[in-house]
């Protein structure tokens, strides 16, 4: 039972949009391409881990970011069962890496990487202490999954909480066998799922402005901005993929309030931002369908916040 759903954060979904409507650097290349690994790999472990036999007696929580003594810290996944926090840490690493004399972690180039051993102690103890404090009493066992099965790490340490790929089968048989879920466990999982805080994707992103970002509506299959317009229908050039006119204007208006919250949606502001519509009775038109218009003269606009 997943008390908490894993979905893309705002983080990942705004590099995706950045990615496509401006020119990122190597480095804002690198670190988007980092996220979209690292979810990749998590949807990955939870497919593992939903496979598993009386999956659905386990409690379930992802995506978490936690906060202990003005140190925030993020959690993957935790799985309750019986008595016990399974704590877990995914990695989605591919290729070769090494751990040298000194215990860094280096990949076979010599550039080193976060010690993850290193990170999971460090988020381990702080949701230990941030449980005492709360009163809540449980047995933490904490493991780094390594998920990709193309990753091999040489002078790996024994008797560390690391767990192969090709050791999850194995590892599965550990996990305590799923029973009935106790209302307390459920109790006790929601007052985890209610520490989670929500921190602003924004400060971590590239630079944009209005006028450095292009404009245009994106392909609802290959996300290219080469679309064009024809008949009330939207059609890819690079794919060839069509979709009606309407579905590819509600989905970049949640592409624009996602980059620019503060901006008001007004009829002007999407017929600008959608670019290859001509006629601003379409815009109009599908704005008055899904949002409420707030009526202030010229400075008029639509609202409905269920929407985005």
């Amino acid at each position: 039972m997943v008390i908490n759903p894993r979905s893309e954060s705002k983080e990942l979904k705004l590099y995706r949009m950045l990615n496509r409507r401006m020119d990122l650097s190597d480095e804002e290349v690198q670190y988007y391409w980092s996220l979209e690994k690292g979810f990749e790999g998590e949807i990955q472990f939870d497919a593992w881990l939903n496979d598993l036999p009386g999956s659905e007696n386990w409690l379930i929580l992802n995506d978490l970011l936690l906060e202990y003594n003005r140190t925030t810290f993020q959690i993957d996944s935790l799985l309750l069962a019986d008595e016990t926090l399974y704590f877990f840490e995914i990695k989605n690493f591919e290729g070769d890496f090494f751990i040298d004399e000194n215990g860094r972690w280096l990949t076979l180039t010599k550039k080193e990487i976060k010690n993850p051993l290193l990170q999971l102690e460090r988020s381990k103890s702080l949701l230990r202490q941030l449980l005492q404090s709360l009163g809540l009493k449980v047995a933490i066992k904490s493991k780094i999954i390594f998920i990709n099965p193309h990753f091999q790490l040489y002078q790996a340490p024994l008797c560390q909480p690391i767990i192969f790929p090709t050791q999850l089968k194995r590892f599965s048989k550990q996990l305590p066998k799923p029973l009935m879920i106790k209302n307390q466990n459920i109790k006790f999982a929601n007052q985890i799922a209610a520490l989670h805080i929500e921190e602003s994707p924004y400060k971590r992103l590239p630079k944009y402005t209005y006028d450095n970002i292009k404009k245009g509506i994106s392909c609802g299959s290959c996300k290219s901005l080469n679309v064009i317009y024809k008949i009330d229908t939207l059609i890819c050039i690079n794919c060839a993929y069509k979709e009606e006119v309407e579905t590819g204007v509600l989905r970049s208006i949640i592409e624009f309030k996602l980059l620019y919250p503060d901006n008001k949606i007004t009829t002007t502001s999407i017929h600008e931002w959608c670019r290859i519509i001509e006629s601003k009775k379409t815009i109009r038109r599908i704005l008055s369908k899904h949002f409420t218009l707030v009526p202030q003269g010229r400075t008029s606009y639509y609202a409905d916040p269920h929407f985005i």
